[in-house]
């Protein structure tokens, strides 16, 4: 028994049928979720109940956050966007013309998290152009949570199914 035997024994490489696997989504939409525009929701939420400068402290996250993903944006937007693409093609491809179940598991995360960050871009270009605290940017960062949220739910959902049905056709072929 030589090494890369032992190792993939050790470890299922059937990504649908992993543990692993489903503990990395749910932390990925769990994180994604918590984390809005940079900024833990339990800062909007305490924002929004004592004002003042938690509420400063909140408006200066968003700010620099937002600042920080225009500028990005700005600077290598195109590139990061075709590299993003051409991640996102590559892991189609392997994934359902070849038949990898690991590049299909990848982009079942990564597809949505792509959505997830034009959204994200989207908000932040909304909150610098609020360019104040309070209720509108609380209200912007709620919804935009509910968002990701929503698109998470579905993202788990549709990942679920296609995991489901691939652990069944090998159990069927296998």
């Amino acid at each position: 028994m030589n090494w890369y035997q032992s190792v993939f024994e050790l470890i299922d490489m059937r990504s649908f049928s992993n543990l692993w696997y489903w503990i990395i989504l749910a932390v990925a939409w769990s994180s994604a979720s918590h984390w809005v525009l940079g900024v833990p929701f339990d800062m909007v939420t305490r924002a929004r109940r004592y004002g003042g400068e938690a509420d400063a402290d909140l408006t200066t996250m968003v700010r620099i956050n937002a600042n920080r993903l225009v500028w990005i944006t700005q600077v290598s937007g195109l590139w990061l966007m075709a590299a993003g693409f051409f991640m996102l093609t590559v892991l189609a491809v392997l994934g359902f013309w070849y038949r990898v179940e690991f590049a299909q598991a990848v982009l079942l995360i990564m597809a949505p998290m792509a959505l997830v960050f034009a959204l994200t871009l989207r908000a932040a270009r909304r909150a610098l152009s609020l360019g104040q605290g309070g209720e509108p940017l609380y209200k912007l960062l709620t919804r935009h949570r509910m968002l990701i949220q929503g698109i998470g739910m579905l993202s788990i959902f549709v990942t679920s199914l296609w995991g489901m049905y691939q652990n069944m056709q090998i159990g069927v072929l296998g």
